[in-house]
């Protein structure tokens, strides 16, 4: 019996340790490595660079999730027909190799973070509310547009069997004036009335276009013959001349609105157009893309640590740990894809470039960050990482 104790004590110990969350703090381990290595480019509710990764634990075996983060390149030239799709779907750029970097026990501590957050409740949003007028007390919100599928089914009966009426009278109508042009024709024929609007409008509905494209004189104009070519004193047609009437008019009319009652020219237009369009994109928290910068590039220590620090965080994961290019272009050379100095740095990262699956990074990256990252960047110029990607765009002048 007291030989069996060791055992006993030993068989109770790792029982306890079994029950043990375990799990929760391979998640908590997991959240710093996807934090550190894998939030660049994916989120687990939302679609980034790459897809969500809600539930992808009941998506995807555990065995493939490992050989796809360590070498996804590998399983996609295999011919996994899973590792495929992905590839195909999400624009063909392959993801990044952490063959070397993690552990198959890292990988599935990621993945229980992804399974403690993929069972998280959805937070619930607000509904909006159209605000009101602010000019207005106790203004109500702004009436919805016109609605037919909202409208009872009585009432679209109704407004059916109006509508098809309406248009019975409007062909009888039409029906019963063709058929009393000839006796309209006669009628207008009488003396007096044989110039009126009426004769002549009723003349081209049977066909005589005189009213509209005149009648030739064909009568000789003397002294006006050149190598055998006769000119006519002819009157120009009336459809010119009621053209040219309409361009007086249309003249008038442009010159009383844009040049004495204070009208917006082309250009006035287009700047009230785009100062607009920078009020909403501010509102929204969009930013404006085409904003003019004039940053300069930090030279402090301290900040470009800071920007070294952000960019370990967030960029090498496709930019590599030293900028030498990964999935990303190599930030280490002379070539740029989309501006060489700050500024364009600077606006390439805060709004992102999503035709080549580089992220808007304003809405997890401060204006100061991203100027520190920027500049860190810079700092990057010439030092010839080992393992380069080549080239890609121009040389920076």
């Amino acid at each position: 019996m007291k030989r069996l104790l060791p055992y006993l004590a030993s068989a109770l110990f790792f029982a306890g340790a079994a029950t043990q969350p375990a799990a929760a703090q391979d998640a908590v381990k997991g959240k710093s490595i996807f934090d550190a290595n894998c939030a660049a480019c994916h989120s687990v509710q939302e679609q980034v660079v790459g897809p969500a990764l809600k539930d992808v634990h009941k998506r995807r075996d555990e065995k493939w999730i490992i050989n796809f983060v360590k070498n996804s390149t590998k399983v996609i030239a295999s011919g996994d027909k899973q590792a495929v799709e992905v590839f195909e779907k999400f624009g063909k750029v392959p993801m990044t190799s952490f063959e070397g970097s993690l552990s198959d026990g890292d990988i599935k501590d990621v993945v229980a973070f992804i399974k403690e957050e993929s069972d998280k409740p959805a937070e619930a949003k607000a509904p909006e509310v159209t605000p009101a007028d602010p000019n207005i007390d106790g203004a109500a919100p702004a009436a919805s547009g016109f609605n037919w599928k909202a409208m009872p089914p009585v009432t679209q009966i109704l407004v059916t069997l109006v509508g098809f009426l309406l248009l019975l009278v409007l062909v009888f109508l039409l029906v019963t004036f063709f058929q009393a042009l000839p006796l309209l024709s006669k009628l207008y024929e009488k003396p007096g009335l044989q110039n009126s609007s009426m004769a002549k409008f009723i003349a081209l509905m049977r066909g005589d276009t005189t009213s509209i494209t005149g009648k030739a004189k064909d009568e000789l104009m003397e002294d006006h013959s050149y190598d055998g070519i006769h000119e006519f004193d002819n009157d120009l047609p009336p459809w010119w001349k009621y053209t040219f009437y309409v361009t007086i008019v249309f003249g008038v009319v442009y010159l009383l609105n844009y040049h004495v009652m204070g009208g917006q020219l082309q250009t006035q237009e287009y700047e009230a157009e785009m100062q607009q369009a920078a009020l909403l994109s501010a509102k929204s928290g969009g930013g404006d893309a085409n904003e003019k910068t004039d940053f300069k590039p930090i030279t402090d220590a301290a900040q470009l640590a800071e920007g070294e620090k952000a960019f370990m965080q967030n960029c090498a994961a496709c930019h590599g740990q030293k900028g030498e290019g990964m999935v990303g272009p190599n930030l280490t050379d002379e070539f740029w894809l989309h501006g060489s100095d700050v500024n364009g740095i600077y606006k390439t990262i805060k709004y992102g470039v999503t035709s080549k699956g580089m992220v808007a990074w304003q809405g997890k990256l401060s204006n100061e960050q991203i100027l520190q990252v920027s500049s860190y960047i810079l700092s990057l110029k010439g030092s010839n990482p080992p393992n380069a990607k080549a080239p890609q765009g121009e040389k920076a002048k």
